[in-house]
Order: structure tokens, then sequence, then C-alpha cells
């Protein structure tokens, strides 16, 4: 079986359908693993659901922070972004078993020994601790709790992890990590505030995935989220989001094997870079 990691589709259906007939995907031999934002400001997310869902067990789909804000959204907890481009799931027909179908999405994975998540991983956690705090939240999303915990997710506090955390503070501190984080301190404190390249990094902070005491340094990590950081292929860390939805390209990398083959198409359709959450 041949496994592809993706890096963010954003509703480029087009251009998702492209990439899969370039690797020559087939359901019954590979497996794909979409890292996080599925939909939203490209221009078919709902298209985008349906293909990723009729693929059934053959492709693992992460939670973004782009599918977090639709059931936000969905749940009247946050008003749509003038951006956004989910209305044709949220008005259609079958809009709950939609809903339905992302709420139940994982925050992390692990894929051929790579550990996938959409943003990042903080410095203290390893790949085992990453995957379990995941699951605690996958549970609150997943469960008659959502609402409440829709109301109480946004936020840039607490900004550092402490494992004695607990509740919603907990809850809120494991999705920013993994759906928002770009930068941290060398205490492991999160900045949210910049959306720049790793040049850019504000004073006192740098990538995530540069602290030199994370406990994943030893651990082959894929994300998404970050456009703006470009492409990276090394060994231990992919970094996937080559801003398709922005005017880049659609990124799949095959990693079975101990392989990188790298696949790319163009998005026909670019959005103007916009806020993000």
């Amino acid at each position: 079986m041949m496994h592809y990691l993706m890096g963010d589709v954003q509703g480029c259906c087009d251009a998702l359908e492209r990439l899969l007939a370039d690797i020559g995907f087939s359901p019954s031999r590979d497996h794909l693993h979409v890292l996080g934002d599925l939909v939203n400001r490209g221009p078919d997310s709902l298209g985008t659901l349906r293909r990723l869902r009729d693929l059934g067990a053959s492709a693992t789909c992460l939670l973004g922070n782009h599918d977090l804000h639709l059931l936000a959204v969905a749940h009247g907890v946050r008003p749509a972004h003038r951006q956004d481009t989910c209305a044709a799931i949220l008005e259609a027909p079958d809009r709950e078993a939609w809903l339905e179908w992302l709420r139940q999405r994982p925050l992390a994975d692990v894929a051929c020994g790579w550990l996938t998540v959409h943003a990042g991983v903080v410095p203290q956690w390893d790949r085992d601790i990453t995957l379990s705090l995941a699951a605690e939240v996958q549970t609150v999303l997943r469960g008659p709790g959502l609402p409440h915990f829709l109301h109480a997710m946004y936020g840039n506090e607490p900004a550092r992890w402490d494992p004695r955390l607990s509740g919603v503070s907990r809850w809120r501190f494991i999705v920013n990590a993994l759906t928002r984080l770009r930068f941290c301190a060398a205490d492991g404190t999160l900045e949210f505030a910049t959306k720049d390249g790793a040049a850019q990094a504000p004073d006192g902070f740098a990538p995530w995935f540069d602290h030199p005491q994370r406990a994943t340094r030893d651990q082959p990590v894929a994300f998404g989220h970050w456009s703006t950081l470009g492409l990276r292929c090394s060994p231990l860390l992919l970094a996937l989001d080559t801003g398709c939805v922005w005017g880049g390209q659609l990124t799949a990398v095959r990693v079975d094997g101990g392989r990188q083959d790298l696949h790319q198409v163009r998005c026909n359709q670019a959005q103007a870079p916009g806020p993000g959450r």
C-alpha cells in the first residue's frame, strides 16, 4: 500500500482531483492522509468534503483551524467571515450529516511512522503525549458537549503548556497547539499573532520545530497550516501547506517504504490573502 501525506486543500476540489489523478491514487491500493483545513476559502468546500468522504477508509483527514471554524459557525458560536466559502455546506439539506462527519475527524495521527498534525507540536510533548492529548479533545468534539466547548475554544490563553491544566483551558491549549501553532519561545510559550514565514519570527520566538529541547526532535513530524513557511522536506520534517488556495500549489508526498516522492499541482483559482484564526 502506498501512503500519501497531503497539505491544506481548503475547498480547492479541482486541485484535489488533479493531484489524485497525478499520483494515480487508487482507494483499493493507496491511503491518503490530509493534514487538516479541508474546507474554506477555496471555491468548492462541499465538493471537497464529498470527494474525501467518498474515499472511505482509504483517507484519514485531520481537523484544522478552518474546519473547526466551520463547526463554530454552524453552531452559532462565530459569525462567518467575509472570505468564508462554506455556505454550500451550511445550506445543504444534509448539512447535519456533513457536520457530523467532520467532527469525527482526528486531530493527530501516525502514518508510516510520521506523526501528523495540522499545525505543530509544543516542545514538551512527545509522540505518545501528542496522540493522547489529541484524543482527549476528539472525545469532546464527538460528544454532546461540543457546543459548550466551541464557545470556550477561542482565545490565546493559556499560552504555555502545564500538565495540570484541566477542563476547557486544557482543551483550548491543545487545540491551539495542534491547529494554530507557528512560533514558540524557549520556555514553550506560544505566539499566535505572527503569520509570516520563519525569517519574520517575533523577538524571543522561533519556529516550533526549531526548539532545541523539542521532545519530538527525533520523531518524523508532518504538518500543514503554514503557507508562508513554504515546502520543507527532510527525513524528520515535512511542511506541506504550499498555499494552494493563495495561488500556490497543492502538495502530496509519498512516505511509505522510507521514500519521499513529491507531487504537486497548481491551483486554478486563488483567493486574496485574508485573516485566519
